[in-house]
């Protein structure tokens, strides 16, 4: 009896060596000729037996390798940022004019603003109407100090008289000029207590403002630093973002000089 089995044991064995190492589907007739009843047979104990997880070990390995089909360290290099070489000093100079813009803005600003003294750049922001078109009146006319509290106003063009001297009455300094030959003479009136009080708001106002415009120009250096921080040295980003902050405080404190004396202008007229 231990004969027979042992010899049973023998031929399966060599029926399993035999089978064809594909089997990896349920029905056997997918990889073996039915007409081999040998084959046949060896597919089915080769699935019975275990052979078929061989062949799903195998297809489950060939997913594994399609998941870990990651981009490799070449291609996340290939990937990075491209820097300009000069990006440092071009944010500099690009916040730099940005600040220096909001400056000239505000000494135009405050330049329009009326004093006890006379100020040949103040008249700089009125529009003069003449031959169709609207132009600042510096353009049309030279404007001059004849002394501490009267300014003389003469047009290149004597037929623009007129013109000016219109211009300057509807402007909301409270000048009004008298002609004289082919040049206007502004008196400049004292300031009472309440145009004092009112103009210093202004140049409050003002002072805000232009200090906004200054720190919406660090807003965006700042911004842009951050967009290639990571193609840059750490300290190199840290020593750019100090110098814009420093750029900053000065300019700050520019503005802040320029409207306090504005202000002592106003108060000791």
């Amino acid at each position: 009896m231990a004969m027979c089995l042992r010899r049973a044991l023998q031929s399966r064995s060599l029926l399993l060596l035999r089978a064809p190492r594909c089997v990896v589907a349920l029905s056997p007739s997918s990889c073996v000729s039915p007409r081999d009843p040998a084959l046949e047979e060896a597919s089915v104990l080769g699935i019975r037996g275990g052979f078929f997880r061989v062949g799903s070990d195998y297809s489950l390995g060939s997913r594994r390798g399609f998941a870990k089909g990651k981009k490799s360290k070449d291609d996340n290099n290939d990937e990075k940022i491209q820097v300009d070489p000069n990006f440092g000093p071009t944010v500099k100079s690009t916040s730099l004019s940005q600040m220096e813009a909001a400056i000239v803005a505000l000494s135009r600003e405050l330049s329009k603003l009326r004093t006890g003294r006379a100020s040949a750049g103040m008249l700089d922001h009125i529009l003069v109407e003449t031959g169709g078109a609207k132009m600042p009146l510096n353009h049309v006319a030279v404007v001059s100090v004849i002394d501490s509290k009267t300014l003389s106003v003469t047009p290149y063009d004597p037929t623009a008289l007129k013109a000016v001297e219109s211009a300057i009455i509807s402007s909301p300094l409270g000048l009004n000029p008298t002609p004289d030959g082919q040049r206007l003479i502004a008196a400049i009136p004292p300031l009472t207590k309440e145009n004092m009080q009112a103009l210093c708001k202004v140049v409050t106002k003002s002072s805000e403002d232009v200090k906004q415009s200054i720190r919406r120009a660090r807003q965006k250096a700042q911004d842009s630093i951050k967009k290639v921080a990571a193609g840059f040295p750490k300290d190199d980003i840290k020593r750019l973002e100090k110098e814009i902050e420093e750029m900053t405080k000065r300019f700050v404190k520019t503005a802040d000089d320029m409207c306090k004396a504005k202000e002592k202008e106003i108060t000791n007229s």
